[in-house]
């Protein structure tokens, strides 16, 4: 008599439900069970494994997830339905909410509609490929009939040139959108590859070429003196202050509470912003790297010590009003200040100095750049500014690094001896390029 022991471990009768494990000839093993499809259907999938162990745990996972409601996708379906899926029930999971709603409007904006009835399994890389040519080259405004949608009177009297006027205005994508919208459709399917969807992402073998680099305009030695100036009597001087002493990000210091500060430290934790279902919510910093303990400046702290007399002061004066947050920087009434209304009281403060324009996050790029003249190690700067590594540090602010090369050698010039420029009856040398 035959007991289960004795049946080999390909053979044995699983659970109904549970699905089928065997070995197959080229040695792997293979499992097979049905799963929730989209449509809220059935299909059967099959993973599979070295080993036995392997195998079945994959589809017990697939099993699993079906079992919570999430459906199984299909390399036979189209690419539209994955990127649903995978926006759905993966990158939300995964990203930010503040991310995942750009990649949302990516996805849907782009993706969808240039490659969407793609069936996934047969996406090439020449597809892709084609379509992001014809984001470089074609008018946004004529593809997805923007300005078709408006009045046309209002577009004649501030928009000359206009697509639903007749004139193409010609409104591409900047290489830097192009390169972000690239990457979504990377993630989205390196994430099918890791379900075994399908054999390769072929987006990662097209090149979209790295852009260059945001340009910011980052304050000089006098304008940052002008600035502080402008700003003391402002309601938010320890803020302003702050950001261009420590290089902290809007968020940041918005996010920043009272029980962050210790002596003469600031600890980062959290960052404020307004999402779209919360509204305005405090998250975890940026990265990990961007949790981070800094030191403050004696003037920092004397500049938050009145802040703190003052919004006591506010306190009482409201009276039950008073929404107590715990945050450092609020409104009159203890509410939290919204990001779009600090830009605007930024703004209004450069225009009363008369500084020339420039964006709140310029002093942050303002804070590394006067830092870097002074002569701060990179290091420092990175641990200072919370950047992952220190070569996104290095890259950011590489103009100001050259600028000081120049400074080094005209110095190490001068220590030398060299002649003045035009001296002599040597031939200039050659420019050469720099790499």
């Amino acid at each position: 008599m035959t007991t289960p022991r004795d049946t080999p471990a390909s053979r044995r009768v699983r659970a109904n439900g549970d699905g089928t494990v065997y070995q197959r000839k080229d040695s792997r093993w293979e499992a097979a069970g049905y799963v929730l499809a989209l449509g809220n259907t059935r299909k059967r999938v099959r993973v599979y494994g070295s080993t036995r162990t392997e195998a079945l745990a994959k589809l017990t996972e697939k099993i699993a997830a079906s079992n919570r409601g999430v459906p199984a996708v299909t390399a036979q379906g189209s690419l539209a339905a994955y990127l649903t899926y995978w926006l759905e029930n993966v990158a939300v999971h995964h990203l930010r909410e503040t991310t995942h709603t750009r990649y949302t409007a990516v996805v849907h904006q782009y993706l969808i509609p240039g490659l969407g009835r793609k069936k996934l399994a047969k996406l090439t890389a020449k597809d892709v490929r084609t379509w992001l040519n014809d984001l470089r080259t074609v008018c946004q405004c004529c593809a997805r009939g923007t300005d078709a949608r408006r009045d046309r009177n209002a577009q004649a009297s501030r928009h000359p040139r206009c697509c639903a006027l007749g004139q193409c205005c010609r409104k591409r994508l900047s290489a830097l959108t192009l390169a972000h919208i690239h990457s979504v459709l990377k993630s989205a399917l390196e994430h099918a590859v890791r379900e075994e969807e399908i054999p390769r992402n072929v987006a990662r073998n097209v090149r979209t070429g790295t852009p260059r680099p945001r340009r910011f305009n980052p304050l000089t030695t006098d304008e940052a003196r002008r600035f502080l100036t402008a700003a003391q009597g402002h309601r938010h001087t320890a803020l302003f202050e702050l950001a261009l002493r420590t290089g902290l990000r809007k968020g940041e210091l918005l996010g920043l509470h009272w029980e962050d500060l210790g002596a003469g430290t600031a600890t980062i934790r959290r960052t404020l912003q307004r999402t779209r279902t919360g509204g305005l919510t405090t998250l975890p910093t940026k990265t990990i790297s961007s949790e981070r303990r800094i030191a403050l400046p004696v003037s920092c702290i004397t500049s938050l010590r009145a802040h703190r007399k003052h919004q006591s002061q506010e306190k009482e004066e409201t009276g039950s009003d008073w929404h107590d947050t715990g945050h450092v920087f609020t409104r009159p009434d203890g509410h939290l200040i919204e990001p779009a209304t600090l830009t605007r009281q930024f703004n209004a403060l450069l225009r009363d100095a008369h500084l020339r324009p420039i964006r709140f996050h310029d002093l942050r790029h303002s804070t590394a750049t006067l830092l870097l003249e002074q002569g701060v190690e990179l290091v420092v700067i990175k641990e200072l500014l919370g950047h992952a590594h220190i070569g996104v540090t290095a890259t950011v602010y590489a103009h100001v690094r050259l600028r000081l090369q120049r400074q080094a050698i005209d110095l190490l010039g001068h220590a030398l001896g060299d002649r003045a420029e035009g001296d002599g009856d040597d031939p200039p040398l050659c420019a050469a390029p720099v790499r």
